[in-house]
């Protein structure tokens, strides 16, 4: 098993094993909020944006599914990797931009750059400390603008950053953080930091039983 030393190195080894999707299809399910194919809504709850900006948009396929629609998007993504193929797969798309870059160091350095919805569907918001992220997030929006990501939700009784391994149990210990909360957390959390209205919830799975999907929205 390859040996991951970074995050850089996690999320590239991450990207080896997803296989590529036809075009077609991959627009279709581009905007699968939840982890169940078909299951849940959909870009709709961005609103009618003119600029978007995705916080790990891994293969490009959210960004893409915008950009067809006269958006001008944006996908940032830590894992070259990603990008190479967000760009293989979509960067003839002259609405679709991929840039390569920790979402924390892209959203700091590009002051005076506003979007008027920046997303996460189970990307950068779930892997990144919101202290640190929902202040940019925050600046980094249009007045009126919207921020919306979906996450797994946490583990009951068990909140906050918590570590995952990427190579299970044996061999060298790497790993990366997440941060998990309950709705009214999140909530909090985006109140607290500026956002005029936000809300959390955790949308049910197709199946009785089986784990929902946390999906938080707040608007600037």
């Amino acid at each position: 098993m390859r040996t991951i030393t970074d995050r850089v190195d996690y999320w590239n080894h991450y990207a080896s094993g997803v296989s590529q999707d036809n075009p077609e299809d991959a627009l279709k399910s581009a905007f699968g909020w939840t982890q169940y194919s078909g299951h849940g809504p959909g870009e709709e709850l961005l609103g009618e944006p003119a600029t978007a900006l995705e916080l790990g948009s891994c293969r490009g396929h959210a960004v893409a599914a915008l950009a067809t629609k006269g958006i001008v998007a944006t996908g940032v993504d830590l894992s070259p990797v990603q990008v190479e193929r967000a760009l293989s797969g979509w960067g003839h798309l002259p609405d679709a931009h991929f840039v390569q870059a920790d979402v924390l160091d892209y959203l700091a350095d590009s002051p005076g750059t506003q979007w008027d919805a920046i997303y996460s569907i189970f990307g950068a918001v779930w892997f990144t400390d919101p202290e640190r992220l929902l202040p940019l997030v925050f600046e980094r929006l249009a007045p009126g603008g919207k921020l919306v990501f979906s996450q797994a939700p946490a583990v009951p009784g068990s909140y906050g950053v918590q570590g995952m391994y990427g190579n299970g149990f044996t061999g060298r210990a790497v790993w990366i953080y997440r941060w998990a909360y309950e709705p009214e957390t999140w909530r909090e959390l985006l109140l607290g930091v500026g956002f005029r209205d936000a809300h959390a919830r955790i949308h049910p799975a197709p199946a009785p039983d089986h784990v929902g999907t946390l999906i938080g929205e707040a608007w600037r």
